[in-house]
């Protein structure tokens, strides 16, 4: 092992409406703490970290605003900020985005151990409907409350803190989208970061989907992209009843070959932790996957010329 980061997946158990922001954010120091103290230089948090996932439920616009930050960091977010700072650890965390134009975006940004924001990623692939379900008791209203991220796929540089690494940043439904590994993959990315909030029930109605499938699914988009692009993923969970809601939890990390190599066993805050090792990608990119030798997209024209099929 030549060029190795300790991670930490620092997943959260359920994080309730009620709840106050002081004390979700405590939760969080917590977990960057403990993550530091297990040696880890780099803690991945969840998707929408700082509240509840608010958009199960219909809100009216200005309760939706309050559940986004205007700025980040912002006065009470600061002490996340300061903590890691002081423990030389980095960070990624995910989060409701509002703009001086008042935009929203569902977003995650990248902090270094220096404390400097490497960068930001807003999702892409908004899952669920602009208009609530009848008769529903939970929705999925990403698309009511989100704008489309247009930000793209960034690959962000690392400092020499992480070895130079190349990471990208992808948000929950991102994950089962193979175009955006590709996307990440194709910079050179040799880590990509991830927080979900992954319902325990099919989130867009019926009854086909159960908490075991949806875990299943979870990890399984993981392994295989990993694989497939020679890459590790990180994939950091809200976990357990929300609001009566379920999340299905199951944070892992994965190794270039598509293995689970560390994974929580819990649906309460947990931190899971693996050495990385960035030139394990090698394997794969100089083999099976190498791109400059085995890719052919003079023949791909559909992925980006349609989206319905045909």
């Amino acid at each position: 092992m030549t060029r190795v980061i300790r991670v930490a997946a620092a997943q959260m158990g359920p994080t309730q409406r009620a709840n106050s922001r002081t004390d979700t954010l405590a939760r969080l120091v917590v977990l960057l703490e403990k993550s530091a103290a297990a040696g880890a230089t780099l803690v991945v948090f969840p998707e929408l970290a700082f509240t509840t996932f608010f958009p199960r439920w219909l809100l009216e616009e200005t309760d939706v605003d309050g559940f986004c930050e205007p700025a980040m960091p912002n006065p009470q977010i600061q002490p996340l900020f300061d903590r890691a700072l002081a423990l030389g650890i980095g960070f990624s965390i995910g989060y409701g985005e509002r703009t001086a134009e008042n935009l929203r975006y569902n977003s995650a940004i990248l902090v270094a151990p220096d404390g400097s924001i490497l960068g930001k990623y807003r999702k892409i692939h908004l899952p669920g409907s602009v208009e609530p379900r009848p008769d529903s008791r939970f929705q999925q209203l990403e698309k009511r409350y989100f704008e489309y991220g247009d930000l793209g796929f960034p690959m962000f540089p690392a400092p020499q803190a992480w070895h130079n690494g190349k990471l990208g940043m992808l948000i929950c439904n991102d994950r089962r989208w193979p175009e955006a590994w590709r996307e990440l993959a194709l910079q050179g990315t040799e880590m990509v970061l991830i927080g979900y909030n992954s319902a325990a029930y099919d989130p867009n109605g019926g009854t086909t989907e159960d908490a075991g499938l949806r875990h299943f699914h979870s990890q399984l988009v993981a392994q295989a992209n990993a694989y497939m692009n020679a890459c590790w993923a990180i994939t950091t969970a809200k976990a357990g009843n929300e609001d009566g809601s379920g999340l299905i939890g199951g944070s892992c990390i994965v190794d270039p070959n598509g293995r689970i190599v560390a994974e929580a066993s819990t649906l309460e805050d947990e931190v899971v932790v693996a050495d990385c090792d960035l030139d394990a990608c090698n394997q794969g990119r100089d083999k099976m996957f190498n791109f400059a030798q085995h890719r052919r997209p003079q023949h791909y024209g559909r992925i980006t010329g349609q989206v319905g099929v045909i």
